[in-house]
């Protein structure tokens, strides 16, 4: 896929539920294991956060943490079973005084999830056919979890990141999507998971009804900085949702 012609929307239902979020295309990035320089940053930011959240019932109490429950409770989820990427980072941060490394990219954007209890994530674009769209899911589409050996079935009625093409406009010869790249704020895919050979991502920064306009944009923001002072490379494209134009 061609990062400069990803196309992105998302559905007025989902809207409606209250996800906000924002999404950005990053090309030119240089992928490594580790930063020295990052690592740093990183321990000093997990060793100040364990003191910041581990007061009784953060977990619990947290507006951000508890307006992710809130979502999954209005598409009919269980908390217990699907919980968002950011409150399964802190909690893991909390019990093991850690997170696990995976990669630069990866980890970059993991930090700053625990940081904001955002959630975030990235998807490489060498994995998507189509034009990604954010809707209600109606239970056809096809869902290959981060790390399963096979696909698994997905409820109606989720809200989705979905690899779409449309088969009615669909050229003889295109190849027709409907893959899940991310369920809810839940789990990724292995379809478009972050490699260290990836160049170029597709980034998610996403809120619900509790998240301000401005601190989504700020989450955003930072993950620029530190994607380009490790990584390099220049966002392309970006969205807001509640919708704007395209690098708007």
């Amino acid at each position: 896929m061609d990062p400069a012609k990803l196309h992105f929307s998302v559905q007025p239902d989902v809207q409606k539920l209250g996800v906000t979020g924002r999404y950005l295309v990053t090309d030119g990035v240089h992928n490594q294991p580790e930063n020295d320089e990052f690592e740093a940053y990183r321990r000093e930011e997990l060793a100040r956060l364990i003191v910041e959240y581990g007061r009784e019932g953060f977990l619990r109490d947290d507006p951000v943490l508890t307006g992710f429950r809130d979502l999954h409770t209005r598409v009919g989820r269980s908390n217990r079973r699907f919980i968002a990427s950011p409150e399964a980072l802190v909690s893991r941060l909390l019990r093991t005084g850690s997170l696990p490394r995976l990669n630069l990219l990866v980890d970059i954007y993991n930090l700053i999830s625990v940081q904001t209890r955002l959630a975030l994530g990235a998807h490489d674009l060498v994995g998507i056919d189509g034009a990604i769209v954010l809707r209600l899911t109606d239970g056809s589409e096809s869902f290959h979890p981060l790390g399963a050996s096979e696909p698994e079935p997905v409820f109606p009625g989720e809200y989705a990141y979905i690899d779409s093409t449309d088969a009615a406009g669909a050229t003889v010869g295109t190849v027709v999507t409907n893959d899940i790249i991310c369920r809810m704020e839940v789990l990724q895919v292995e379809k478009t998971k972050i490699e260290a050979h990836t160049t170029a991502a597709f980034y998610i920064v996403q809120g619900n009804p509790n998240t301000p306009a401005d601190a989504i944009a700020a989450a955003a923001d930072q993950l620029q900085i530190l994607t380009r002072r490790y990584c390099g490379g220049e966002v392309v494209r970006s969205w807001s949702v509640p919708m704007s134009s395209p690098d708007g």
